[in-house]
């Protein structure tokens, strides 16, 4: 019999590529995967960093791998991981934790998978993260995340991302059209781009900093592969979102209208305390240039409330700033404090219930942004992606500009592009829709 091993992945597209790197080297060692819910001889938890209580959650999945199996060998992996081996290795169950260079050898370190005391660390100094591993994840028949970038040499005074992940470095272009051809052998309609940093695409793709590549490399040679429908940009820096990519984008075959733009504060004073590349007049500058290259384009944004120092002043700057942009919705995080960060030394903390207060007013603002932009887009001719769930009698997919809509269930629609035409809004905020006739697309 084949030995079982199943998967839990926190946080990020760019840890659900790792996963699944990490799922195909137990493949190899002819593991079978199952769901982690059922039995399994091996629970791995790859962990992040970024969400409140990672402690807690990871203590919560610990206990559900072992009611499934008491006996199992329970790894954990990926950013908390290398950020606090040895709080992980003394969760009660845990028999291996893996830091960030170890993670991608997990197969090399099972040796008899019997059940250890204590969690057994191999964690290196992050320094020594200076090597790049190549991921992609299936995680529907619809859409793959492909990691092209890993690491970040940017010093926010919030982020632990450079102690868990390491230097900026790239996968070469050569491996990346590889793994996009690949995947588009796999009848994949869309390849959404991750990294930590993607925009510093290029950096360490031959493991020195010599630029060879861009990120504008990068999109140029990737929309010329064939069988991929759509390309997505998942997150990039406004910074490092030049004015080619945006006007290239608007002319592309593959890359859809959609950017996500982390923001984290409307006020400049903040954005200075927090050490972000810009100010908020280049934040500006860059809606107005994709607005104008599309103006049908979405435009994401990530926003930090209750940062230390943040007075209502401040936020009220931010959220004036926030409602007269022209963007689509917002990704709203509550500050929380990070051990080794420059911000968790700060004074001035913002108390907890302000924090939430805050949290929940762009909350608020995000439903209106995005229930103006679906309004702007009703009527238009658009192309759907839909996806292979059957949510409760309905079956949803995604414009190229990221409406989601809806429609009673039809399996014969997974998977498949259609064009359609925008019609109303549902009561739940999604967006219903005709099909255009004879315009089945794939």
């Amino acid at each position: 019999m084949n030995k079982k091993v199943a998967f839990y992945t926190l946080g990020c597209k760019l840890n659900f590529s790792e996963t699944s790197t990490i799922a195909r080297s137990f493949e190899k060692e002819d593991f079978e995967r199952v769901d982690f819910s059922e039995k399994a001889d091996v629970y791995v938890i790859n962990t992040c960093s970024v969400t409140e209580n990672a402690d807690k959650r990871f203590k919560t999945i610990v206990k559900q791998a072992q009611k499934s199996n008491p006996d199992a060998f329970v790894a954990a992996v990926g950013c908390y991981a290398q950020l606090k081996p040895e709080e992980l290795a003394a969760v009660d169950g845990v028999d291996l934790v893996l830091g960030a260079t170890e993670k991608f050898k997990i197969t090399d370190y099972l040796n008899d998978l019997t059940k250890n005391d204590k969690g057994e660390v191999h964690s290196c100094e992050i320094e020594e993260a200076d090597f790049y591993v190549g991921s992609y994840a299936i995680g529907d028949r619809t859409r793959a995340f492909l990691k092209v970038q890993d690491g970040c040499d940017y010093k926010c005074t919030y982020c632990t991302i450079p102690l868990a992940r390491g230097i900026s470095r790239s996968d070469t272009l050569e491996n990346v059209l590889h793994n996009a051809k690949e995947i588009a052998s796999k009848d994949i309609k869309e390849i959404v781009l991750t990294g930590v940093n993607i925009g510093d695409y290029g950096k360490g793709e031959f493991g020195n900093k010599r630029h060879e590549h861009t990120f504008f490399d990068l999109v140029k040679a990737l929309d010329t592969v064939e069988g991929i429908h759509r390309l997505r940009i998942s997150s990039i820096e406004p910074n490092l979102l030049k004015n080619e990519t945006i006007d290239f984008v608007s002319q592309s075959n593959s890359f859809v209208p959609h950017f996500h733009v982390p923001l984290q504060s409307g006020s400049d004073e903040i954005l200075k305390k927090m050490r972000r590349r810009y100010l908020t007049n280049l934040y500006v500058d860059r809606v107005k240039r994709i607005k104008k290259a599309m103006p049908h384009a979405c435009i994401g944004v990530d926003v930090i409330v209750g940062f230390p120092g943040e007075t209502d002043e401040h936020f009220l700057e931010t959220y004036h700033f926030l409602n007269q942009l022209d963007i689509s919705y917002l990704h709203v995080f509550t500050y929380s404090e990070r051990d080794n960060t420059v911000a968790a030394e700060m004074g001035e903390v913002v108390p907890m219930n302000v924090r939430n207060k805050r949290s929940k007013m762009l909350r608020g603002l995000s439903v209106k942004k995005r229930r103006a932009f679906y309004e702007s887009q009703l009527g238009c001719v658009r192309t759907v992606l839909f996806e292979g769930e059957n949510k409760m009698g309905y079956i949803h997919g995604f414009t190229e500009n990221y409406v989601k809509v809806k429609a009673l269930w039809n399996p014969e629609l997974v998977n498949t592009l259609r064009q359609v035409e925008l019609t109303s809004i549902d009561e739940d905020g999604l967006v219903r829709f005709e099909f255009v006739p004879e315009k089945v697309m794939a």
